[in-house]
């Protein structure tokens, strides 16, 4: 045996899950985990970049769902570690599987920063929908679980953000 393969065996964890399952669900945890984490970065550049009249609600709020968010990584990277998968190992890897664009605009108003975080939390949402018919054709209900708790709080960061920008759309 290889010194590489020694090592991927030692990370191989086992489970009941077929082999095929697992590996579509790992990779389908890979994209939502590599989306979380370019949310997360663009949350944040909205927050240290917020301004205007409404700017302490508005940075309040991106700065608890930032916090929110970063939350949710670990929980879905170590799923897939649970899964006898590899996770992700770097930033271009992020970058590679990500769908959440980058902002490195040099201003982006606060209703247009609202409007983009909902339109990227409400296609994580749709992500993790098909990510959570993928566990269920496995019958992998701790997968499932995960992803409904963070389908229902990425459904409310749209909410939250969707309501503030509204109710603020003339500012």
């Amino acid at each position: 045996m290889n010194k590489h393969a020694g090592a991927m065996s030692a990370l191989k964890t086992p489970t009941d899950l077929s082999a095929q399952h697992a590996k579509a669900i790992g990779d389908a945890l890979d994209r939502i985990v590599a989306d979380l984490f370019a949310l997360y970065v663009k949350t944040k550049n909205f927050h240290w970049h917020m301004s205007g009249p409404h700017f302490r609600d508005y940075h309040l709020l991106l700065d608890d769902q930032g916090e929110q968010i970063l939350a949710t990584i670990d929980p879905l990277a170590e799923r897939n570690r649970k899964l006898g998968r590899p996770t992700l190992k770097s930033i271009g890897n992020i970058a590679r599987l990500a769908r959440v664009k980058d902002n490195d605009d040099d201003f982006v108003s606060p209703h247009d920063m609202l409007n983009e975080l909902v339109r990227d939390n409400q296609s994580l949402a749709a992500a993790m929908r098909v990510t959570h018919e993928i566990c269920d054709d496995a019958k992998d209900n701790g997968t499932a679980g995960l992803l409904e708790s963070y389908i229902d709080q990425a459904e409310t960061r749209v909410w939250f953000l969707f309501e503030a920008g509204q109710s603020h759309a003339s500012d």
